[in-house]
């Protein structure tokens, strides 16, 4: 039955659809959900430190379970996402409930999107890299599928990497800086990689192109069958969604740096250089990203064998926790900066 407690994951599309049948002010049931309700558990219940025995990780490798419960992010996710463009095209919505829907299902596109995303665009198996594709399609984001595997894993905790965000940068800044850059070295890694396997830039294997047509024709899609309304709330949750993201990476490696060796070369990544955190809650909601220095340290380790490194920077919350304090800029320095080791301050 322990297996089973990533189930809780769908509690936020779930806490999304009662938004939806709702209506009125339960439409803001899911930001006030995520970052309310999800933070005051986190406070509530206790860190788990625990790792598990060589045993278990043969069991829990040979599960096939945990695979399932990301598989079954793509028809909750767009089952849930083609049911609200319907209502907000054919019902007379007031603005406020429309924003409020939103915001819902762009969270829902982060955390059981992006997020499931990103697990799934480790794997090597051909079909969950697709799987990874399509669940950041809605979020008019599929260029983190390059950028991260080829670019974010490469340069973390490094002034490269877009993805890290600088000693005393406020969240609001970081948005646009690491999302304008990422979008940017998606291009030029894409490139790279086709003049390195002697392909043509202009290749139909370049994957920029083919990620840019289908973004492109989904808009489209959706604006040809549900109107402006249908658009706007695409893009706004699109929006919500990627925001919600980079907000995470924010929190995710904030301050730290790897030094930089005679030889020019960054040393490798190891267990300090991204932020951990135990706490039960994020760790189940979020299929384990807070364990996030583990899967720095071997990026194709799967969400349920990920460990506790002793010696990794710790969050004096979860993640969820954490997200919301990033957005008080003052107060996140003053938790989070004293945290950081003093070498790594530059």
């Amino acid at each position: 039955m322990k297996d089973l407690k990533y189930l809780a994951a769908f509690s936020t599309p779930l806490v999304a659809i009662l938004a939806l049948y709702l209506g009125g002010v339960y439409t803001y049931l899911t930001p006030i959900y995520a970052f309310g309700m999800i933070p005051l558990m986190e406070l509530i219940f206790s860190q788990n430190t625990t790792n598990l025995s060589e045993k278990e990780v043969e069991e829990k490798s040979a599960n096939p379970i945990f695979d399932w419960l990301l598989y079954l992010n793509i028809p909750i996710v767009y089952g849930l996402l083609i049911v609200t463009i319907i209502s907000v095209s054919t019902t007379s919505y007031e603005t406020y409930e429309l924003v409020g829907l939103i915001f819902s299902t762009g969270i829902v596109l982060g955390s059981n999107g992006i997020n499931v995303a990103h697990e799934l665009g480790h794997r090597q198996t051909q079909v969950e890299q697709i799987m990874a594709k399509i669940l950041l399609l809605p979020s008019l984001y599929m260029h983190f599928f390059v950028e991260h595997n080829f670019g974010h894993h490469l340069h973390a905790a490094t002034k490269e990497d877009p993805a890290t965000a600088k000693y005393n940068q406020v969240v609001y800044s970081f948005w646009f800086t690491s999302t304008i850059r990422q979008y940017i070295n998606a291009w030029k890694i894409q490139k790279n990689l086709r003049k390195r396997g002697n392909i043509s830039f202009f290749s139909s294997k370049n994957n920029m192109f083919w990620f840019t047509v289908l973004q492109l024709t989904y808009v489209a899609a959706i604006f040809y069958f549900f109107g402006i309304v249908g658009l706007t709330f695409i893009l706004g949750s699109a929006l919500v969604s990627f925001l919600l993201l980079e907000t995470i990476n924010y929190i995710e490696h904030y301050g730290l740096q790897r030094k930089k060796l005679a030889s020019g070369r960054y040393e490798r990544v190891r267990e300090i250089h991204s932020w951990n955190s135990n706490h039960v809650i994020g760790r189940i909601v979020l299929y384990e990203l807070t364990r996030h220095s583990d899967h720095h340290y071997k990026a194709s380790k799967k969400y349920q064998l990920l460990d506790c490194h002793e010696e990794s920077p710790q969050m004096p919350f979860g993640y969820p926790t954490s997200m919301v304090l990033a957005l008080i800029p003052p107060l996140w320095f003053k938790v989070m900066n004293k945290r950081i080791p003093s070498e790594m301050i530059s």
